[in-house]
This record gives structure tokens, sequence and C-alpha cells, in this order.
């Protein structure tokens, strides 16, 4: 595998949520300033995986990315990066032509890395455990691939160890970004032009545990509603247990946080969410999405829901759907159990029918797009702030954009991707490729 970089060329192909999203911006970031060059449609030099492993699909995908890559960027150097690297760093070692594994715990050294690079005939690997709460460090991140909005990771790890679920062994404990670095961070973004920062974490309601400092979630916000920032924010998926009256009285109030909350459900039968590991009732979970409607009644409020966990019998199944029926919900974010190993669930046993996950999951998912289409009617006929995310059409002019309520629509107008504009809502401009597609920020 004597490989030598013939060009100063990259690829990033990024898998999974937008804290991943976030790690190959600053990668771009880092390898420009460098001087690296991202390379469009020609083989590159150097081409980045970074990979996830929170479902096997997941981890099939990012197999499939790695390989592609070899094949197409011959010569190059092949740099497996991200959860899979941090936790199943052998089976990618088994991979042909692959050069370098980088787990979490040292990705942010992977632009020094790949410049040190010698032949090797075994892939190079580069992973240790973590370290503990240490805070994060700031990190200036100019180069995004939506050119109209941007991440901001302020938050990273999981201590909460859902029985299903493989991400505290891939990111760690709780660490969060120091309050001055977060504006710092803000109005950096603000300078280069960016009208919305999406707050994001792998467990973005736990910002602040590890800091000296006493603060939380709503006392960041707070800090930065103070700066008048000109652009809005909107927070990236939230834990039942960690929306407070606080953030929603917020959200109700301020018009630069966006009217938008992700709500992980997972399942509406008590049984399965104590065999999931999760913390809430069903109760609990619809005493807070009403909560939400009541004090914000444009919010749009996306849910999470896993379909064939073990045990999740026929009772169980229609006690999520008839919850979900129930709850004024805006779009529903439907996917199988997917054992991962390692996890407790892994050892539960009574597997779900694949023919039957597969039907529960198109239920769920037909649920969701009635859900979608209510909410939607519900915002017919008022006015919105929009940002303009990309141009349709020229003649004549079409633009796409998305509401602070997380619609995404279609709708003529002069203005250019980001910018932002006042838009009567129309039953037409509904982007409805566009809203099939999304699930959470």
């Amino acid at each position: 595998m004597n490989k030598q970089m013939h060009t100063k060329t990259f690829k990033i192909f990024t898998l999974g949520c937008k804290v991943n999203q976030w790690e190959s911006a600053f990668f771009r970031t880092a390898l420009e300033d460098m001087g690296w060059e991202e390379a469009r449609e020609d083989p590159c030099g150097l081409a980045i995986v970074n990979t996830c492993i929170v479902t096997q699909k997941a981890s099939h995908q990012s197999r499939q990315a790695i390989r592609r890559f070899i094949r197409e960027n011959p010569g190059a150097l092949v740099v497996a990066a991200g959860c899979y690297a941090q936790v199943y760093p052998e089976e990618l070692g088994e991979i042909e032509g692959l050069d370098m594994i980088i787990g979490n715990t040292l990705k942010y050294a992977l632009p020094e890395l790949v410049s040190m690079r010698g032949p090797r005939d075994r892939p190079q690997l580069f992973v240790k455990p973590f370290a503990g709460r240490v805070p994060l460090e700031p990190l200036e991140v100019k180069n995004f691939a939506e050119r109209t909005r941007a991440y901001l990771k302020v938050q990273d790890g999981c201590e909460t160890f859902c029985s299903y679920c493989i991400v505290p062994r891939a990111r760690g404990p709780y660490r969060s970004l120091e309050l001055d670095h977060v504006l710092w961070s803000l109005e950096g973004l603000a300078d280069q032009g960016f009208k919305e920062v999406v707050l994001t974490g792998i467990h973005l309601g736990k910002y602040g545990v590890d800091l000296h400092q006493e603060t939380d979630l709503a006392g960041l916000l707070a800090e930065i509603g103070k700066r008048q920032f000109p652009l809005r924010i909107r927070l990236s998926s939230l834990e039942p247990g960690e929306i407070n009256d606080a953030i929603i009285e917020m959200v109700a109030s301020e018009p630069w946080l966006c009217r938008h909350f992700h709500v992980p459900l997972q399942s509406g039968d008590a049984r399965v969410l104590k065999a999931m590991g999760r913390t809430y009732s069903p109760e609990d979970y619809r005493s807070l999405i009403l909560k939400i409607r009541e004090k914000v009644p444009l919010a749009a409020i996306g849910a999470d829901v896993m379909v064939g966990f073990p045990f999740e019998g026929e009772k169980e199944f229609q006690n999520t759907l008839k919850l979900a029926k129930s709850l004024p919900v805006s779009y529903l974010h439907v996917f199988p159990y997917s054992p991962r190993k390692g996890t407790p669930a892994e050892k539960l046993g009574n597997p779900i029918p694949p023919d039957v996950v597969k039907q529960r999951a198109r239920c769920m998912r037909d649920l969701g797009l009635r859900k979608r289409a209510d909410f939607w009617n519900l915002c017919v006929g008022i006015e919105f702030e929009v940002l303009v995310e990309k141009w349709e059409e020229e003649h004549p002019p079409v633009v796409q954009g998305l509401t602070d309520n997380y619609l995404s629509v279609r709708f003529p107008s002069h203005c250019n991707p980001g910018e932002m504009t006042r838009l009567l809502l129309r039953k037409e401009y509904l982007d409805v490729e566009e809203a099939e597609n999304t699930f959470h920020p």
C-alpha cells in the first residue's frame, strides 16, 4: 500500500448527524488553510469518509463509501474517520486499500496526520480512549456544504446509555464549548454572512454540565440573545426531560429563536420505553408536547419513532401509534430498530420478523405524512420569515427556502440565496419532495 499523494486535492463524504456535518466542515476549513483544494469531479489525492454507526445501515453505507472512494480515486490517501473508526476500528482495518483510521478522540488532528503519512502495508491506526469531561476546544469553521445555514457544535458526548444505542461508546462523556467560545464562534459566522446557525450536539440538552461556571442550555440562549447577532438560531434534537419552561418561553417570545423542537419519542409504550432505558413515560411526553403547542402554536414539533424493538408486540406498537396520532406533532422520523454489537439490547433476543417491522414502519411513516400535511394547512395564510437557500428556476425566478418553523417552500422571488424575506404562505408553495426528505435539523 505504498501510495503517494500526487495532488493536494481532497474529497469528503459525510454520513450521519449534524455534528458529523460540522466536523467535516472543520476538515474542509483546516485543509484549505493548509493549501489543499477541494476536488469536484476528478480523482483526488486525499479521500475522507466521516463515518456513522448509529444503525447497521449506516455502518454498511460507511463501508460502501470507503470502498467507492478507493475505487474512484486510484493512488489517493483514503481515510476513515469518526464514530465507526472509534468503536470498531478492527472491522475497518479489513478493507483493502484503506490507509488511515482516525477515531473521534483524534479527529481534529486529521489535517496534520494526513500530511505525515508514510508508506504502510496496513492501515495506520489513530484511536485512543476518551479522557473524560474536558471542555471542547474552539475551532474555526468557515466552509459549509450548505452556503446559507451554518452548524455550530456546542456539545459532544452522551452518558445516557439507552439499551439500543452505541453512541456513548463512539462519542464519550459530556463535553461543552465554553460560553465565550460559543459567542466568538457565532460572531464569526455572522461576519461570514450566515443568516441561520443550528446549535448542535450529541446530547444538546446537557450543555454546560461539565463546565466550571454554572450554566445550561437556557442560560446559553439567554446570553446569545443579549448579543443581538444578525442571525436566527435553531436548536437541534432535545431529549424530553431537558426542555424546560425557560426554553419554551424563549422560543415563544424571541424572534431570533426558531420555532422548532425535535423531541425523540422512540416508543409510546411504557414497557418498551423502560426496556430501552428511556427516562420518561408516555404521559410525560404527551404533557410536554401539549405544553409546547399551547405556548408556541406555530412551532414545528418533530419526533423520532423506533419500530421493531425487541418485545414490541402488536399491543405495544398500537400504543405508540395511538399516542403519535393523538399528539399535535408536525412530522415523524421513523426508523427500524437496528441491533448494535456491544449494546444491552443486542442480548434481549425476541427479534420482530422483518416483514412486520417494515409494515409498522410504513404505517408510521404514512401517519407522519398526514401530520406534516395537517401542520402545513395550519400555517397557510400566515406570513413567515424565510431564509432563501437556493435558486430553483431562473425564468421566471423561483427559489427554495426554509421558514423559521421548518417548512421547506418553493415560491417566486428575486431574492438571492442567503437573504431573508417575508412570505405569505400559500398551499402551492409547499416543497413536497424536499419536505419528505427532511427529518430534523
